[in-house]
Protein backbone atom coordinates (compact mmCIF):
# COMPACT_ATOMS: atom_id res chain seq x y z
CA UNK A 1 0.00 0.00 0.00
CA UNK A 2 1.06 3.63 -0.35
CA UNK A 3 2.22 5.78 2.54
CA UNK A 4 -0.98 6.68 4.47
CA UNK A 5 -2.16 10.26 3.91
CA UNK A 6 -2.68 10.62 7.65
CA UNK A 7 1.05 10.12 8.20
CA UNK A 8 1.99 12.76 5.63
CA UNK A 9 -0.46 15.26 7.15
CA UNK A 10 1.18 15.17 10.55
CA UNK A 11 2.89 18.34 11.76
CA UNK A 12 6.17 16.45 12.08
CA UNK A 13 6.11 13.27 9.95
CA UNK A 14 9.10 10.95 10.08
CA UNK A 15 12.01 11.59 7.72
CA UNK A 16 11.88 10.72 4.02
CA UNK A 17 14.11 7.88 2.84
CA UNK A 18 15.15 7.82 -0.84
CA UNK A 19 16.54 4.60 -2.32
CA UNK A 20 17.61 3.54 -5.81
CA UNK A 21 17.81 0.22 -7.67
CA UNK A 22 19.74 -0.13 -10.93
CA UNK A 23 18.90 -3.37 -12.77
CA UNK A 24 21.11 -4.56 -15.61
CA UNK A 25 19.78 -6.48 -18.60
CA UNK A 26 21.69 -9.69 -19.36
CA UNK A 27 21.19 -9.32 -23.11
CA UNK A 28 22.54 -5.76 -23.10
CA UNK A 29 25.05 -5.77 -20.28
CA UNK A 30 26.14 -9.39 -19.92
CA UNK A 31 24.69 -9.56 -16.42
CA UNK A 32 21.32 -9.28 -14.68
CA UNK A 33 22.86 -7.89 -11.49
CA UNK A 34 20.93 -5.33 -9.44
CA UNK A 35 22.79 -2.48 -7.71
CA UNK A 36 21.05 -0.98 -4.68
CA UNK A 37 22.20 2.32 -3.21
CA UNK A 38 21.20 5.53 -1.46
CA UNK A 39 22.76 8.98 -1.36
CA UNK A 40 23.92 8.77 2.25
CA UNK A 41 22.07 11.96 3.20
CA UNK A 42 19.21 10.39 5.14
CA UNK A 43 18.62 11.15 8.81
CA UNK A 44 19.61 7.65 9.90
CA UNK A 45 23.27 7.84 9.05
CA UNK A 46 25.71 9.97 7.09
CA UNK A 47 27.92 7.09 6.02
CA UNK A 48 26.05 3.79 6.52
CA UNK A 49 23.93 1.38 4.55
CA UNK A 50 20.14 1.10 4.80
CA UNK A 51 18.13 -2.14 4.82
CA UNK A 52 14.71 -1.99 3.17
CA UNK A 53 12.51 -5.02 2.63
CA UNK A 54 15.52 -7.22 3.63
CA UNK A 55 17.67 -5.72 0.83
CA UNK A 56 20.80 -3.71 1.63
CA UNK A 57 21.22 -0.33 -0.06
CA UNK A 58 24.85 0.80 -0.02
CA UNK A 59 25.78 4.39 0.63
CA UNK A 60 27.03 6.10 -2.54
CA UNK A 61 27.64 9.82 -3.08
CA UNK A 62 25.06 10.72 -5.73
CA UNK A 63 23.05 13.72 -6.81
CA UNK A 64 19.75 13.39 -8.67
CA UNK A 65 17.52 16.04 -10.21
CA UNK A 66 14.75 16.52 -12.73
CA UNK A 67 12.15 14.08 -11.40
CA UNK A 68 9.49 16.78 -11.32
CA UNK A 69 6.43 16.69 -13.60
CA UNK A 70 5.46 20.13 -14.91
CA UNK A 71 2.00 19.20 -16.20
CA UNK A 72 2.72 20.67 -19.63
CA UNK A 73 2.94 17.35 -21.46
CA UNK A 74 6.72 17.03 -21.48
CA UNK A 75 8.08 13.92 -19.79
CA UNK A 76 10.85 14.45 -17.24
CA UNK A 77 14.42 13.53 -18.19
CA UNK A 78 16.12 13.21 -14.80
CA UNK A 79 19.87 13.20 -14.41
CA UNK A 80 21.94 11.26 -11.91
CA UNK A 81 25.51 12.19 -11.00
CA UNK A 82 27.60 9.78 -8.96
CA UNK A 83 31.07 9.87 -7.49
CA UNK A 84 33.79 8.06 -9.44
CA UNK A 85 36.72 8.84 -7.16
CA UNK A 86 37.64 5.18 -6.68
CA UNK A 87 36.93 4.34 -10.31
CA UNK A 88 34.04 2.05 -9.32
CA UNK A 89 31.61 3.39 -11.93
CA UNK A 90 34.26 3.27 -14.64
CA UNK A 91 34.87 -0.38 -13.72
CA UNK A 92 31.17 -1.15 -14.16
CA UNK A 93 31.13 0.65 -17.52
CA UNK A 94 34.17 -1.25 -18.72
CA UNK A 95 32.53 -4.56 -17.80
CA UNK A 96 29.30 -3.63 -19.60
CA UNK A 97 31.12 -2.35 -22.69
CA UNK A 98 32.97 -5.65 -22.96
CA UNK A 99 29.62 -7.29 -23.73
CA UNK A 100 28.15 -4.42 -25.78
CA UNK A 101 30.82 -1.92 -26.91
CA UNK A 102 29.75 1.66 -26.31
CA UNK A 103 26.64 0.71 -24.33
CA UNK A 104 27.58 2.69 -21.20
CA UNK A 105 24.65 1.19 -19.22
CA UNK A 106 22.06 2.36 -21.78
CA UNK A 107 18.83 0.46 -21.20
CA UNK A 108 19.53 -0.29 -17.54
CA UNK A 109 16.41 0.10 -15.38
CA UNK A 110 16.54 2.62 -12.52
CA UNK A 111 13.83 2.52 -9.85
CA UNK A 112 13.45 5.37 -7.39
CA UNK A 113 11.92 4.21 -4.10
CA UNK A 114 10.74 6.62 -1.41
CA UNK A 115 9.37 5.77 2.00
CA UNK A 116 9.50 7.08 5.57
CA UNK A 117 11.83 6.13 8.42
CA UNK A 118 8.97 4.62 10.41
CA UNK A 119 8.48 1.92 7.75
CA UNK A 120 12.05 0.70 7.19
CA UNK A 121 13.40 -2.57 8.58
CA UNK A 122 14.05 -2.78 12.33
CA UNK A 123 17.59 -4.06 11.72
CA UNK A 124 18.60 -0.48 10.89
CA UNK A 125 18.27 0.56 14.53
CA UNK A 126 20.12 -0.29 17.77
CA UNK A 127 18.45 -3.18 19.56
CA UNK A 128 16.63 -4.26 16.42
CA UNK A 129 13.59 -2.08 17.08
CA UNK A 130 12.32 0.79 14.93
CA UNK A 131 11.62 3.55 17.47
CA UNK A 132 9.57 5.59 14.98
CA UNK A 133 6.94 3.02 14.02
CA UNK A 134 6.24 -0.44 12.62
CA UNK A 135 8.31 -1.62 9.61
CA UNK A 136 6.17 -2.13 6.51
CA UNK A 137 7.79 -2.74 3.08
CA UNK A 138 4.49 -2.01 1.34
CA UNK A 139 4.19 1.51 2.75
CA UNK A 140 5.96 3.66 0.18
CA UNK A 141 5.32 6.23 -2.48
CA UNK A 142 4.64 4.86 -5.97
CA UNK A 143 7.90 3.63 -7.53
CA UNK A 144 9.31 5.88 -10.24
CA UNK A 145 10.83 3.79 -13.03
CA UNK A 146 13.25 5.12 -15.63
CA UNK A 147 15.84 3.72 -18.00
CA UNK A 148 19.34 4.97 -18.65
CA UNK A 149 19.13 6.87 -21.94
CA UNK A 150 22.78 7.88 -22.29
CA UNK A 151 25.98 8.67 -20.45
CA UNK A 152 26.36 12.44 -20.39
CA UNK A 153 29.91 12.63 -19.10
CA UNK A 154 32.61 10.61 -17.36
CA UNK A 155 35.62 11.94 -15.48
CA UNK A 156 37.86 10.59 -12.77
CA UNK A 157 35.64 12.41 -10.26
CA UNK A 158 32.04 12.14 -11.50
CA UNK A 159 29.91 10.16 -13.96
CA UNK A 160 26.59 11.62 -15.11
CA UNK A 161 23.69 9.80 -16.80
CA UNK A 162 20.47 11.00 -18.38
CA UNK A 163 17.33 8.95 -17.68
CA UNK A 164 14.14 8.52 -19.68
CA UNK A 165 10.72 6.98 -19.17
CA UNK A 166 10.13 3.58 -20.77
CA UNK A 167 8.06 5.11 -23.59
CA UNK A 168 10.37 8.10 -24.03
CA UNK A 169 13.29 6.09 -25.44
CA UNK A 170 14.50 6.36 -29.02
CA UNK A 171 12.79 3.89 -31.32
CA UNK A 172 10.10 2.94 -28.80
CA UNK A 173 6.43 3.58 -29.50
CA UNK A 174 3.26 2.91 -27.54
CA UNK A 175 1.35 0.75 -28.14
CA UNK A 176 4.01 -1.54 -29.58
CA UNK A 177 1.49 -3.04 -32.01
CA UNK A 178 -0.14 -0.73 -34.52
CA UNK A 179 -3.92 -0.57 -34.15
CA UNK A 180 -5.58 -1.43 -37.49
CA UNK A 181 -9.35 -1.71 -37.78
CA UNK A 182 -10.84 -5.07 -38.83
CA UNK A 183 -7.49 -6.81 -39.04
CA UNK A 184 -6.28 -9.61 -36.75
CA UNK A 185 -2.55 -9.56 -35.99
CA UNK A 186 -2.31 -12.92 -34.22
CA UNK A 187 -0.59 -15.90 -35.82
CA UNK A 188 -3.18 -18.29 -37.20
CA UNK A 189 -3.72 -21.39 -35.04
CA UNK A 190 -1.35 -20.04 -32.38
CA UNK A 191 -2.00 -19.88 -28.63
CA UNK A 192 -3.29 -16.32 -29.12
CA UNK A 193 -5.59 -17.30 -32.00
CA UNK A 194 -6.81 -20.45 -30.17
CA UNK A 195 -8.41 -21.98 -33.27
CA UNK A 196 -7.70 -25.73 -33.42
CA UNK A 197 -10.68 -26.97 -35.45
CA UNK A 198 -10.61 -29.47 -38.28
CA UNK A 199 -12.59 -27.21 -40.63
CA UNK A 200 -10.32 -25.62 -43.22
CA UNK A 201 -10.74 -22.39 -45.21
CA UNK A 202 -8.98 -20.38 -47.89
CA UNK A 203 -8.05 -16.70 -47.60
CA UNK A 204 -11.56 -15.73 -48.74
CA UNK A 205 -13.12 -17.82 -45.97
CA UNK A 206 -14.36 -20.48 -48.40
CA UNK A 207 -14.49 -23.95 -46.88
CA UNK A 208 -11.92 -26.38 -48.35
CA UNK A 209 -10.94 -29.99 -47.66
CA UNK A 210 -7.14 -29.76 -47.57
CA UNK A 211 -5.27 -28.61 -44.46
CA UNK A 212 -2.28 -27.78 -46.66
CA UNK A 213 -4.14 -24.80 -48.10
CA UNK A 214 -5.72 -23.71 -44.81
CA UNK A 215 -5.08 -19.98 -44.30
CA UNK A 216 -6.77 -17.17 -42.40
CA UNK A 217 -8.05 -14.02 -44.08
CA UNK A 218 -7.35 -12.04 -40.86
CA UNK A 219 -10.81 -10.44 -40.92
CA UNK A 220 -13.74 -10.59 -38.52
CA UNK A 221 -15.54 -12.71 -41.12
CA UNK A 222 -12.60 -15.16 -40.93
CA UNK A 223 -13.15 -15.47 -37.19
CA UNK A 224 -16.87 -15.96 -37.64
CA UNK A 225 -16.34 -18.69 -40.25
CA UNK A 226 -14.29 -20.66 -37.72
CA UNK A 227 -15.91 -19.80 -34.39
CA UNK A 228 -19.46 -19.02 -35.48
CA UNK A 229 -21.37 -15.84 -36.25
CA UNK A 230 -21.25 -14.76 -32.60
CA UNK A 231 -17.48 -14.33 -32.66
CA UNK A 232 -16.57 -10.88 -31.30
CA UNK A 233 -13.55 -8.77 -30.56
CA UNK A 234 -12.78 -9.41 -26.85
CA UNK A 235 -11.89 -6.17 -25.07
CA UNK A 236 -8.30 -5.78 -23.97
CA UNK A 237 -6.58 -8.39 -26.15
CA UNK A 238 -6.27 -6.32 -29.28
CA UNK A 239 -3.93 -3.37 -28.69
CA UNK A 240 -6.16 -0.48 -27.79
CA UNK A 241 -9.36 -2.13 -29.09
CA UNK A 242 -9.62 -5.92 -28.84
CA UNK A 243 -8.60 -8.91 -30.96
CA UNK A 244 -10.14 -11.56 -33.10
CA UNK A 245 -10.63 -15.03 -31.69
CA UNK A 246 -8.69 -16.57 -34.54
Amino acid sequence: MAVPVSELQKINPSSLIELFELELDATLHGSAFTYRFHAGTNALSTNGNIVWNANTYSVLPIEVSGFEYNGQGQLPRPTIRTSNLLGSITAVLLSVNTTTPGNDLAGAKLTRIRTLVRYIDAVNFPGGTNPYGTPDPTSKFPDEIYYVSRKVSETRDVVEFELAAAFDLAGVRSPKRQCIANLCQWVYRSAECTYTGTDYFDENDKRITSSANDVCGKRLSSCQARFGTTAQLPFGSYPGIGTFNG
